[in-house]
């Protein structure tokens, strides 16, 4: 059989380094075609944050929203229309997740500067870390080269993003099944992004910053591992009866990137049965006392499992797009 010639060997080369480049996602993917792109992102975010501390917390929440269901895809981002069903109206999303109009702003100017190079994907990863930066809390480095989807799902952002009501053996598993270990959901959870929802609920549970009476009722009044003036503080805002659409402030959201809510937990102080889960004579309680009394452990771990949620099912090369504008997939 005859050799190949140096042609084919070089065109084999030539084939297997494009696919190789269509998948290669680097920090600097932006170097050349959109230099300003990531100082755009972080101006804006600390702009965003300056004036409402609550928004570090709500891009990070974005961020994680988008990647749990199909991958950090800026799927989240897309509106409903006539003809397709979104995730933003998913039980889990609807009135909680916020935070669209920075990143619309973020993807406005940098639209203007290198038109359809930028992802909206990369936004939101992006701005995600930024915003705890912005907080005090750890960096990490962000690969970039994501693209954005031209779909999204209600039903999977409806199952599988975990809700308040979840035991210990649901949290592991909900993350698992994303591929994270329990230690990394853990250091997650003291971000506070496991949501504000449970699935037996159909109407809209959650307000920004806030959580309804109904969600936490049964832990104030059926629930042992409770600290005793917490539950008395809260039962004030919460009766045993009635009252549901009652409106408490979600514990462990400080304004500032701390450690805070595991010193709650330890405390018995988490305001959600999911919370207080983590830190009820299981497998996750040793953690749970690490990070409470070493913020750095925490710092590392939580910096650690966000690269690895920013890297979840990513599109890349030539999958998807680059929208023009992320709310919106562009005309084909």
């Amino acid at each position: 059989m005859a050799s190949p010639s140096l042609f084919s060997l070089f065109c084999m080369f030539s084939f297997l380094l494009g696919m190789a480049d269509a998948h290669y996602l680097s920090p600097h993917f932006y170097k050349r075609s959109c230099p300003k792109a990531l100082s755009v992102i972080r101006t804006a975010v600390n702009k965003a944050v300056a004036k409402e501390r609550r928004m570090g917390a709500s891009l990070l929440r974005l961020h994680f929203h988008d990647c749990f269901v199909l991958g950090c895809d800026a799927s989240i981002l897309l509106d409903d229309t006539a003809n397709f069903k979104g995730e933003k109206t998913a039980d889990p999303n609807n009135n909680s997740v916020r935070g669209y109009n920075v990143i619309d702003a973020i993807k406005s100017r940098l639209e203007s500067l290198c038109p359809r190079v930028v992802s909206c994907a990369d936004i939101v990863a992006v701005a995600a870390r930024d915003s705890v930066v912005a907080l005090g809390g750890p960096t990490w480095t962000v690969q970039l080269g994501r693209r954005d989807s031209r779909t999204a799902s209600f039903s999977t952002a409806k199952r599988d993003l975990p809700g308040a009501d979840l035991s210990l053996s649901g949290l592991i598993s909900a993350f698992a099944k994303k591929g994270f270990t329990a230690k990394e959901m853990v250091a997650l959870s003291g971000i506070n992004i496991i949501t504000a929802f449970r699935r037996k609920e159909k109407k809209r549970t959650h307000t920004i910053g806030k959580a309804h009476c109904k969600l936490f009722r049964d832990r104030l009044y059926n629930e042992t591992n409770i600290n005793d003036g917490f539950a008395r503080s809260k039962r004030k805002i919460c009766p045993s009866e009635g009252g549901g659409e009652n409106l408490s402030a979600m514990d462990g959201t400080p304004d500032v990137f701390d450690n805070i809510y595991f010193r709650h937990l330890k405390d018995y102080k988490g305001l959600f049965h999911s919370d207080q889960q983590l830190y009820s004579g299981g497998s996750t309680d040793s953690l749970v006392l690490s990070y409470s009394t070493h913020p750095t452990y925490f710092f590392a771990d939580v910096a650690k499992a966000m690269v690895k949620m920013g890297n979840l099912s990513l599109l890349t090369g030539t999958q998807g797009e680059i929208r023009t504008k992320c709310r919106k997939i562009n005309r084909s």
